[in-house]
């Protein structure tokens, strides 16, 4: 019997060497390679060609073709439903409109944010439907999903749960049943037995999501994966999941906050970078339709160092407040420190303001965080973050009916941004006065009836006309 072929998969990456090394070439990352079973190939018997012995060249392989057949794309029937609307308007909202049938999706986020409590409300809102929803469930037993779906309310006669792990018995209770949804909890959890390596291997991550996404491609259904993040926030497995699936989501929050934000990351049915907001609540997850109410519930008037900036994710406008605070340093090397906002982004704008503006950095340290626990990486809250940081610096407060966007170049000067009318109508309605924005995106700007507009062309006009 031959000897079954190794190689060694990095649980980071995914890179594939043929010998171990301390450090993996792909990620640079040390121990991460571990030895793993080559997969057999399955070779394809050949038909001999019709004037005997031999192959030819128009030969073809017998079994390539399944069940299916190359087709015009006139003749591809689409489904009556494209789209399952799950009832959740947070969670519609980011997936544009609905889960695809026959789409995967990926809900990533870290361990107790609540990625099975949004699975299992998802079981409530289809089961009442009458949607048959297969929930795979790995690392819980029946009875503790039974406890909190009983805590949620969920009692629906549609929810079928299957505590398995083998891909194998998923994949035929899934032909079985053939449910509308099916919930896999979680894929780091899931294995084939063909394979020797343990559950949540680079191969068995990969290997397992390539078989169900033939069940959902075929059925069809809709799946949502559950996976795992890695301490630096990355997706546990290897980087080819996130390709192979349709849509992937992250669940994000402090587990300290009743706060919860769902970012599409990628979506091939709708547009990325959209963002829903949940509240965290003893019977389940709560939609938030105002985000930036939410946002601003706390925020404190004629204190320094706070901005609130207008924001979009995705297509939604959001207000959110920044708060800066710079102190002397008692440190040979200042403080940076940010939450919520890049620390990259934040070097660049201190060396503009030092620079550019003549405030003076190298001896304080700065604290910046973005209120709420919400994450921004928008150019246009540079300006925002800018004046926050002046402001604290001055111990000047801004005017707190003023919302501010735009980019901030490295010559100081305030760069244009998009989507000005939708981010002013959302201030309008939460109650600002005025709005301070590039001068750039002044011509044919329709702005909203009863807001005043402050335009500038650098940094340090809009320092001199608010700190």
């Amino acid at each position: 019997m031959a000897k079954a072929k190794t190689h060694y998969v990095c649980q980071d990456c995914g890179h594939e060497s043929l010998r171990w090394q301390g450090q993996c070439p792909g990620c640079r990352e040390w121990n991460t390679l571990v030895e793993e079973a080559q997969p057999q190939e399955i070779k394809a018997k050949v038909m001999r060609a019709a004037s005997g012995g031999g192959t030819s060249s128009g030969a073809r392989m017998r079994g390539a073709y399944g069940e299916t057949r190359p087709q015009r794309i006139s003749d591809v029937k689409m489904s009556e439903r494209p789209r399952l609307v799950s009832g959740v308007g947070e969670l519609d909202r980011v997936m544009g409109g609905g889960a695809m049938v026959g789409g995967l999706t990926l809900v990533a986020g870290e361990p107790g944010i609540g990625k099975s409590t949004l699975m299992t409300e998802l079981g409530r809102q289809f089961g009442a439907r009458g949607e048959v929803v297969l929930y795979v469930t790995g690392e819980e037993s029946p009875q503790q999903v039974k406890l909190r779906a009983e805590r949620m309310g969920v009692s629906a006669d549609g929810l079928l749960l299957f505590a398995e792990t083998n891909v194998e018995a998923i994949v035929a209770a899934a032909y079985d049943h053939q449910p509308a949804v099916m919930i896999i909890d979680s894929i780091q959890t899931v294995w084939r037995p063909d394979l020797t390596s343990a559950p949540g291997s680079v191969t068995q991550v990969r290997e397992s999501t390539a078989a169900l996404l033939a069940v959902t491609k075929s059925l069809p259904t809709t799946t949502f994966l559950v996976g795992h993040v890695t301490k630096g926030g990355q997706i546990a497995g290897p980087r080819v999941l996130e390709h192979m699936v349709d849509t992937v989501l992250h669940f994000e929050g402090d587990r300290h906050h009743a706060y919860r934000v769902l970012r599409a990351v990628k979506n091939r049915f709708g547009p990325a970078h959209e963002m829903g907001v949940f509240e965290m609540r003893e019977q389940g997850l709560v939609e938030v339709g105002n985000p930036s109410a939410l946002f601003l519930a706390e925020r404190q008037f004629g204190a320094s160092g706070s901005a609130v900036v207008a924001t979009t994710e995705g297509t939604r406008p959001l207000l959110v407040e920044v708060q800066a605070l710079v102190a002397s340093t008692s440190y040979a090397n200042p403080q940076r420190t940010t939450t919520g906002f890049d620390s990259k982004k934040l070097q660049v704008l201190l060396a503009v303001l030092e620079k550019r503006e003549g405030i003076r950095m190298n001896q304080h340290d700065v604290f910046v965080n973005v209120a709420g626990g919400v994450r921004l990486d928008e150019p246009a809250v540079d300006l925002g973050v800018a004046l926050a940081i002046a402001s604290s610096a001055r111990d000047v407060p801004l005017d707190s009916s003023t919302v501010v966007f735009g980019e901030v170049g490295l010559g100081g000067e305030i760069r244009a941004v998009s989507r000005v009318e939708a981010r002013l109508a959302e201030a309008k309605q939460m109650g600002f006065e005025a709005a301070m924005l590039p001068k750039a995106n002044m011509r044919g700007l329709k702005a909203p009836k009863g807001i005043k507009l402050v335009p500038v062309s650098r940094l340090k006009e809009a320092i001199d006309l608010v700190a």
